[in-house]
């Protein structure tokens, strides 16, 4: 009886002991399981949509031409963009020889309009120009010389505010001829509508005695209104 009360001891003990190793290994597997679960993905913030900014509109600039004169006007100034921004423009009659009268020999930036000649604005005829050539090269004359190009505005204009009248022309052609020559033609009161400026250029030879005259002709541009 004693041999059979011992077996069954040992036969307990061995089972208590699979048992407990059984309990081990599950709670070590559970334990290693959670060790290993992955983390929660990180919560992404919901993008917030940022207004696109708006750029201001770039400033226009008043165009002079965007409104011209429906007939001719008597001018008072001219603007050529690089050589002369609104210089006085004086109205003068021919002399006696039926030459177009110019400026004052002290007034060097001036220019002269052929009064009682064709007017700005018109619609056919050369609105004729002048203006001086200084031999140190300070009048206007020089300037245009240097800076007016086939391709160039002239803006005429007179009056203000609602009264200001303009008339713009770009230049189609720049020619330098003999002044015994001339220019057959330059004072055309009938034909395209066109404006002649003139001046003195190449050698001086004396108070206003220059070898050639230059000669610029500008065609409408723009459209009146």
């Amino acid at each position: 009886m004693a041999v059979e009360e011992g077996h069954r001891r040992r036969d307990l003990a061995l089972v208590s002991g699979v048992v407990g190793l059984v309990v081990a290994l599950l709670v070590a597997w559970l334990l290693l399981r959670d060790d290993e679960a992955p983390e929660p993905p990180a919560a992404v913030p919901t993008p917030v949509a940022m207004p696109t900014p708006t750029p201001a509109p770039a400033p226009t600039p008043t165009d002079p031409c965007a409104r011209q004169a429906l007939s001719g006007f008597a001018p008072t100034s001219i603007t050529v963009p690089g050589v002369a921004k609104g210089a006085r423009v004086l109205a003068l009659p021919r002399d006696a020889a039926g030459v177009p009268g110019v400026p004052p020999v002290s007034d060097k930036l001036s220019f002269a309009w052929d009064r009682g000649g064709v007017e700005p604005g018109s619609a056919q005829g050369h609105v004729l120009l002048n203006t001086h050539t200084w031999p140190d090269g300070s009048a206007m004359g020089n300037r245009l010389l240097a800076g007016l190009a086939v391709g160039g505005r002239i803006v005429l204009a007179t009056g203000k505010g609602a009264e200001r009248q303009v008339a713009c022309y770009t230049v189609t052609e720049r020619s330098e001829v003999l002044a015994r020559d001339g220019f057959p033609g330059w004072d055309a009161v009938d034909g395209p509508a066109e404006v002649v400026i003139v001046v003195c250029s190449g050698q001086r030879r004396g108070p206003g005695d220059w070898t050639h005259r230059t000669l610029w002709f500008a065609g409408r541009s723009g459209a009146a209104t």
